[in-house]
């Protein structure tokens, strides 16, 4: 039960909708069985999926596990303090990392009670003195010692001319922020999908949107990734909700909602849909959805459609699409605003999952993407109408060959020339001068990505800042402290048409940095989506805060 790789996945990220509770053994309570789904739903599903049937080789299956039935004290651990494999589960081997979960000892009864009966599974009801006795044998003797270990750390130092500041600490989860550019007008989003309004000048959040105000849970698990404002002030949120029932397979439905006015006003905040389309719903745990969204120089709106595998895998599960990627995912859409009825527009393929884009001080627009699991670096791209950029054909710089680097790799079609993205000479994110990387660590999951133009003060002046959340899948995969930080890259055109990027890390430690908000005068908002500021701890989740980046001397 882990949090989302990719936003990911995220990513990234955590669904928070109840769904139905199984029939199950009568000797449990029902009250605890519908309290466990909702924990199940929270914490749990977006790894081990809504059917328990996880995601091998990452994620194990908890439906049918053999080793859920004959480990429960081990079970129970897991979530008390984490867990690193090796284990085998149904005679498959898994060797990732599970963080503790921030759950106390009745939320663990409850949530492994329900896991224990669904899906067919009978197992005996979880007790609170059961859960106790088991964490007492753990790092974290009680709960309130695994609380205390995921405080808020303390601020790293600030880049030179800078200084930084918390700002608030959030509610709940969040995944991306949106302004008009200015510090009056802040909103917050909730992976939930409630909006807040953020006051930067008292510190504090207030909710303006409730989830339940547009969304039906009913419908199924769903997960808000991306908002921002139009030129006349409306708010514009996207969800993505898995649809199981009365359709042919599972279905991921994208939704961008957009408020009836400006979102300043409180009259006006109703959000309807705008903009609707469907596409199966991914492979395992692939599913990085529709995330960030813009507009650009052009007026229109631009939207990252992530992809729906790690890379081009297939499924035989009958409630799955068997195919790998389709027309609209793993692209970048553009949207015209003024039509009478939104079309969307692909104008370039092979982006896995680009949670962030910017354009430069020349209007040129450029992603920051995750790559596979395969351990390629992560991405930075040109983006160019009418171009592919690999995936899942080929990651970073890697050769271009079927079976490479999965067995399940396809052949590249004929006709198609794959762009290189941009590469890194470091200091920093894994480059340097003498071994070039095309261009970020690999799992270091890059994310929000603002441009800093000549408002900006040395060093940040004439260069992209970029979140990175952090690594998810431990070693040997990656470092494991990887990321958790915030880049400036610095971009030159090479004599080949390439881009070439000098990157260094100006911000680090951080709590799994996820998006950016430039709010004038050269303040510059940050969204850390939880506490822990390295993956060596291995604890759990408790919501972040936004912190302020602004020029000055401390």
């Amino acid at each position: 039960m882990v949090a989302p790789r990719h936003f990911v996945s995220p990513s990234i990220l955590l669904a928070a909708c109840l769904i139905s509770v199984p029939a199950s053994r009568a000797a449990i309570p029902a009250d605890q069985l519908e309290r466990g789904a909702k924990i199940f739903t929270e914490k749990c599903q977006l790894c081990h999926q809504p059917s328990g049937q996880g995601a091998p080789p990452v994620y194990p299956p908890l439906a049918n596990s053999d080793w859920f039935k004959t480990n429960r004290e081990r079970v129970i651990k897991a979530l008390c303090e984490g867990l690193s494999g090796p284990i085998s589960v149904n005679g498959q081997n898994y060797s990732n990392v599970m963080p503790a979960q921030m759950l106390d000892d009745k939320q663990v009864a409850d949530v492994l009670s329900y896991v224990g009966n669904s899906w067919g599974g009978e197992a005996p009801e979880f007790t609170l003195e059961e859960v106790r006795a088991a964490r007492s044998k753990t790092q974290f003797v009680t709960y309130a010692d695994l609380l205390k270990s995921a405080a808020f750390q303390p601020l790293p130092k600030a880049p030179t001319g800078w200084t930084l500041r918390e700002l608030v600490q959030l509610p709940e989860f969040c995944t991306r922020l949106a302004g008009d550019g200015s510090d009056k007008h802040v909103y917050a989003l909730a992976q939930n999908g409630a909006v807040y309004m953020v006051d930067t000048t008292q510190g504090a959040m207030s909710p303006i949107i409730k989830a339940s105000d547009y969304i039906d849970p009913k419908r199924g698990e769903y997960v808000a990734l991306g908002c921002t404002l139009d030129p006349q002030g409306r708010l514009l949120v996207v969800t993505n909700q898995m649809l199981i029932n009365d359709v042919p397979v599972y279905t991921n439905e994208v939704v961008i909602w957009r408020t009836v006015g400006p979102v300043r006003d409180d009259d006006s905040r109703k959000l309807e849909p705008w903009f609707t389309m469907s596409y199966p719903r991914g492979v395992g745990g692939f599913n990085h959805g529709v995330s960030h969204m813009a507009f650009g120089p052009d007026g229109k709106l631009y939207v990252s459609s992530g992809s729906r595998t790690d890379g081009g895998e297939t499924t035989t599960d009958p409630h799955y699409f068997g195919g790998a990627e389709v027309d609209t995912t793993a692209c970048l859409w553009r949207i015209d605003p003024s039509a009478a009825k939104p079309q969307l527009e692909v104008i370039a393929r092979g982006i896995r999952n680009a949670y962030g884009f910017a354009w430069d001080g020349n209007g040129n627009l450029f992603t920051v993407a995750n790559g596979p699991d395969a351990s390629s670096a992560e991405e930075m791209d040109l983006i160019e109408v009418g171009k592919h950029y690999g995936f899942p054909y080929q990651f970073a710089d890697w050769p271009v060959k079927a079976g490479f680097p999965y067995k399940h790799t396809p052949p590249p079609p004929a006709g198609i020339q794959f762009t290189l993205p941009v590469v890194n000479v470091g200091p920093a994110a894994g480059g340097s001068e003498e071994k070039p990387l095309f261009t970020f660590d690999p799992h270091s999951s890059p994310a929000g990505t603002i441009w800093c133009g000549e408002q900006y003060p040395a060093p940040l002046r004439g260069g992209f800042l970029i979140t990175r959340f952090g690594n998810l899948l431990g070693a040997p995969a990656a470092p494991e402290d990887v990321g958790f930080d915030v880049l400036s890259a610095h971009l030159e055109k090479r004599k080949d048409g390439g881009w070439l990027a000098r990157t260094t890390s100006v911000l680090a430690p951080l709590g799994r940095p996820l998006d950016l908000l430039p709010i004038g005068g050269g303040r510059i908002l940050i969204l850390e989506y939880t506490r822990s500021i390295n993956f060596k701890q291995k604890i759990g989740w408790l919501p972040g805060r936004i912190l302020e980046l602004a020029p000055g001397k401390p």
